[in-house]
């Protein structure tokens, strides 16, 4: 999920929202809003970017996130996942954020939402995490938009 928060608005706005589960779109909207208050009230810079709420996902989920300017990068992992490791999958998401839309703000997310859905397919798909090496996924993207600027049919 990311989320963006305008300082006059004390609401996120979900830009990119992602479940790997059938979820109903009002339970969805709970937790965007949920999520947002937990994770924008932690203002303290000494605070790390692990929240636990048990009431909302259970015992065994952390929201894990990190806050770029005015952007919040939110992911909900389980007990078999490691923070660390999610951490560092939220710095190469941005990492190649930026170096696709040159200093990545949440009008890249909107207007670009498919390219920023297919770099997130690269990285995590049905839940699982593909790839974390940003080299890798730029050269992806890199390819796809070269077979998109060619009009590429796939053989058709």
């Amino acid at each position: 999920m990311c989320v963006s928060q305008d300082p006059a608005i004390v609401e996120g706005k979900a830009r990119l929202l992602r479940f790997y589960y059938d979820v109903a779109m009002d339970r969805q909207k709970h937790i965007v809003q949920t999520v947002f208050r937990l994770v924008s009230t932690r203002v303290d810079e000494n605070c790390c970017c692990f929240v636990e709420d048990e009431s909302l996902f259970g015992p065994d989920h952390k929201i894990i996130y990190r806050h770029f300017a005015t952007l919040y990068f939110v992911f909900i992992a389980d007990s078999a996942e490691s923070e660390l490791g999610v951490l560092d999958l939220i710095q190469v998401f941005v990492q190649v954020l930026d170096s696709c839309f040159e200093n990545v703000c949440e009008l890249d997310l909107i207007y670009h939402f498919d390219r920023v859905n297919y770099i997130l397919d690269e990285i995590v798909m049905a839940g699982m995490v593909l790839e974390t090496n940003a080299d890798l996924i730029l050269a992806a993207v890199k390819e796809t938009k070269k077979l998109e600027q060619e009009g590429s049919t796939f053989g058709f």
